[in-house]
């Protein structure tokens, strides 16, 4: 009796100790990037395709523009017209400069006349105005050739970021709305493991600690935890009992900061270290 006693314990401590060993179950996830355009306009190139691999910098799509142009030249006379405006009215300034300062010697002299030497005093009082508007107006439109040359410029909708083309929501000829995804980009470094962790083995695992991430025809990874839910993830229409507690899970995630080498929902193990 005493030896079968022994056995039995000796099953059950052996079973516990298999069932603790159990890894928890998890998969690959990403967080993916979604680009848009800051403006709507119509699709006219699209130059990637599902699965290329882009990096910050790459053209991604063009939108047409138009009017951007439009508005770019536009801005761009109008600046010339206001600095040769400029340029004249500082010609003015200067002459006008000049006979005031001949009508003040006039006048030094008693061979003047007040009215005169007042006309010349406000021909370049006016002309010193003119010029403070003119460049005041030039600041302006310089801004406005800025804003309309970065415009132009949000035509062309490059890469932000490193990773592979996950999906294309707009083609060539489409219409896209503003601030509207066209393209999906997963970038390496979002690539991270999603687990469950049951109920009775919560304390093993803590935001910050390290979990061994193990899968079929990979090496194994070493990450963090960085997220743990406050609470359980699933949970049984019935009285808790000390079986069906085994059936909470929570949810947490594991990431390092160039990523995971995993796709996004390939199947994992993990284990806390």
């Amino acid at each position: 009796m005493k030896i079968l006693s022994l056995v039995a314990a000796l099953t059950v401590l052996a079973g516990c100790e298999q069932k603790k060993d159990q890894p928890w179950l998890g998969y690959g996830e990403g967080d993916t990037a979604y680009i848009s355009a800051p403006q709507p306009g119509w699709v006219t190139a699209m130059k990637v395709e599902r699965g290329a691999i882009v990096h910050r910098g790459d053209l991604l799509f063009v939108l047409d523009s138009v009017r951007e142009q439009a508005g770019a030249q536009q801005a761009v006379a109008s600046l010339s017209e206001a600095r040769a405006s400029l340029k004249q009215e500082i010609a003015n300034l200067a002459y006008a400069k000049t006979t005031l300062d001949r009508q003040d010697r006039l006048a030094r002299d008693r061979a003047g006349t007040p009215t005169q030497r007042d006309l010349a005093l406000s021909n370049y009082r006016q002309s010193e105005a003119r010029i403070a508007q003119l460049r005041a107006q030039i600041a302006q439109m310089e801004a406005s050739l800025t804003s309309a040359s970065y415009g132009l410029g949000q035509r062309d909708i490059v890469a932000q970021t490193d990773g592979r083309v996950q999906d294309i929501y707009f083609r060539e000829g489409e219409y896209a709305p503003a601030a509207t995804p066209v393209i999906a980009v997963l970038p390496p470094k979002n690539v991270f493991v999603r687990f469950f962790v049951p109920e009775p083995e919560l304390p093993r695992v803590k935001i910050g600690g390290t979990v061994r991430i193990t899968c079929d025809g990979c090496k194994p990874i070493d990450a963090k935890v960085t997220f743990l839910a406050a609470r359980e993830e699933y949970t049984q229409p019935v009285i808790f009992s000390r079986d069906n507690r085994e059936k909470l899970v929570f949810k947490a995630e594991a990431r390092l900061p160039q990523g995971l080498d995993l796709h996004p929902g390939q199947p994992v193990e993990v284990r806390p270290l």
